[in-house]
């Protein structure tokens, strides 16, 4: 292996080498057997270095209408120093590409057909993308048929749709056409869809005495079901620009007519009911059912509120595992099949529905502690079915190589990580003798672990997340008792503090974040807190009763739809807004308002 990277390391920097001289020739005009004419400016080049660059300059240069030995190549529409700029990267195969040059540079690689260069002015592009110039990307890639680019502009645009509202200046020069295609899209990613009813008023106020005869086209592009019923009436049924369009006034009428009688809201276009996909779904794999490991997977749809089953072939049931998400893939790590305790990794594609294995662990660690830092996968402590252990493994998915770094200061096992500022923290677990209160944190800078100050009771079995910038420590085992209590550490103050009680006891559960709620969720019941309230609240059961389950939350899939409830029917799931919506079944921070 070190010897292959030896000679791929040899031959890059040879290849880089002869490239550099090449350039240097082309610099001094040596052997030099063609010249390109652009803007007034002469290019003295190689021609068999241009050709391997593009079929542009081999249809050029090989084209029948000129003699073999022509020299000078008139080439329209480029720029000098956007020429230059191709000729480096044709003869270097780089190019310096900043935001400044990277249009035209796009637009001159496209015209020119230099795909590579093509590629790598997309891939900066899509780099770079913010809220505020996701709107300009997504109009230059549609203006100059870069499809791919325009997709994954328009993706952006979608699930950042509240925060580009808010910066971004050229949301408000969108046509109406252009607006219309946004807001329609199931894939929207919005809390609340008084979000987007609020986007189109802010739009059309821009230019009122213009834009206002366009309600009509937008208004039925918003979910108008989804919305409460006192925002319906408070914000939009007293809504001139509204109510004086003959189309939005029987639509905004029968849906508040609705409301109260469900059959007379029937005769309503189902796309009004039609519920937004999430932007990220929570994902459950394996656990305990009856004291036996499951193979059961199921993913929690928050904007539908509700569980999908996604159980899929391939998976063997699994146990006291870890599960994290990274690279499009999800792992999940070590723990208890029906035999024996694991160090094997299975790796998930959400998207084809398939696993691999990939490289095992040096330990087996049933109970392990997992988590993600810097594109790495930390294996803390575990049980390897003799003993608890203290050691720490990391791996690189781009080598598919585990190496062991700094051991923690305790033995843990059944204890919980979790990421923070940069540093990996872990609190609790047991270690043979005892039930441990005690907590750490590791340094990849420092390559170190340091210990912070103990939590203030001991926790086997518990839940360790980041949540609003602090470390939560949640439920647990202290050797007596299952706990319901919350801890909460602060690592700018460094102390541990109280925190609002889950409604009910947990030990052996799954916990993440999600739509910026904490879940909670194992044995008989799932719930999920909420900062901004300071509240507990009650989610729908998955409807198999785990233990040593493990979660992780799925973001950004192109096929988010197959983790999701169906759409289709906008009754068979309760949104926000609609007949008979409970708190227990959409846990949004407006919802328990």
């Amino acid at each position: 292996m070190g010897k292959q990277k030896e000679e791929k390391g040899m031959e890059r920097k040879v290849d880089a080498m002869s490239c550099n001289i090449i350039n240097e020739l082309r610099l001094e005009k040596r052997f030099c057997d063609g010249v390109i004419m652009v803007d007034g400016t002469e290019f003295q080049v190689h021609k068999i270095i241009l050709c391997g660059c593009s079929p542009y300059f081999m249809t050029l240069f090989n084209n029948g209408l000129y003699p073999p030995d022509k020299l000078r190549y008139c080439i329209p529409n480029v720029s000098a120093e956007i020429m230059e700029l191709i000729m480096e990267y044709a003869y270097m195969r780089r190019v310096n590409i900043t935001e400044k040059n990277v249009c035209k540079l796009l637009i001159a690689g496209d015209y020119l057909l230099v795909n590579s260069l093509v590629n790598e002015c997309c891939a900066f592009l899509k780099a770079q993308l913010c809220p505020k110039n996701c709107i300009n990307i997504w109009r230059f890639a549609h203006s100059y048929f870069f499809e791919k680019l325009k997709q994954q502009a328009f993706w952006f645009i979608l699930h950042n749709f509240e925060e580009m509202v808010r910066l971004s200046e050229e949301f408000l020069d969108l046509t109406v056409e252009q607006l219309s295609e946004i807001i329609e899209k199931d894939e929207l990613n919005v809390k609340k869809e008084s979000v987007v009813f609020e986007a189109v008023l802010q739009w059309i106020k821009h230019a009122p005495w213009k834009r206002k005869a366009h309600i009509g086209v937008l208004l039925p592009k918003v979910r108008l079901w989804l919305l409460t019923h006192d925002y319906l009436m408070n914000n939009v049924s007293n809504n001139t620009l509204v109510m004086d369009d003959m189309t939005c006034k029987p639509i905004v009428t029968s849906i508040l007519t609705g409301i109260d009688d469900l059959n007379s809201s029937l005769s309503l276009s189902s796309d009004l009911m039609r519920l937004r996909l999430p932007s990220a779904v929570l994902l459950t794999i394996g656990g305990l059912h009856n004291t036996e490991p499951t193979n059961a997977i199921q993913a929690y749809d928050t904007r539908a509120a509700c569980w999908v089953n996604v159980t899929c072939n391939g998976q063997s049931p699994r146990a006291h595992h870890g599960m994290v998400y990274l690279n499009g893939f999800v792992y999940c790590i070590g723990g208890l099949d029906n035999v024996t305790y694991q160090s094997s990794v299975r790796r998930f594609d959400p998207i084809t529905r398939t696993w691999a294995q990939v490289s095992p662990m040096y330990f087996c660690r049933c109970f392990v502690s997992v988590c993600v830092l810097d594109g790495h996968i930390y294996a803390m402590g575990g049980f390897d079915g003799i003993e608890h252990l203290n050691t720490v493994e990391r791996y690189e998915p781009e080598n598919d190589r585990w190496s062991m770094i700094a051991p923690m200061h305790e033995q843990r096992s059944n204890a919980s990580a979790t990421l923070l500022n940069g540093k990996v923290y872990i609190c609790g677990g047991y270690n043979w003798r005892e039930h441990l209160f005690s907590g750490e944190y590791y340094s990849p800078q420092m390559g170190a672990w340091t210990v912070i100050p103990p939590m203030m009771k001991r926790r086997n079995g518990l839940g360790v997340v980041a949540y609003g910038g602090q470390v939560y420590a949640v439920g647990g085992f202290d050797g007596t008792n299952e706990l319901s209590d919350v801890e909460v550490y602060n690592p700018q103050t460094n102390v541990w503090k109280q925190g609002p009680a889950m409604n009910s006891k947990h030990r052996n559960f799954g916990i993440e974040v999600v739509d910026d709620l904490l879940f909670v969720l194992g044995g008989n019941n799932v719930e999920c807190y909420d900062e901004q309230t300071s509240e507990w609240h009650a989610v729908e059961h998955t409807g198999i009763s785990r233990r040593a389950l493990s979660c992780c939350v799925l973001s950004g899939l192109p096929n988010i739809a197959e983790y999701a409830a169906p759409r289709e029917n906008p009754f068979g799931v309760r949104a926000h807004g609609a007949p008979g919506a409970t708190s227990n079944l959409l846990p949004t921070s407006e919802m328990y308002k």
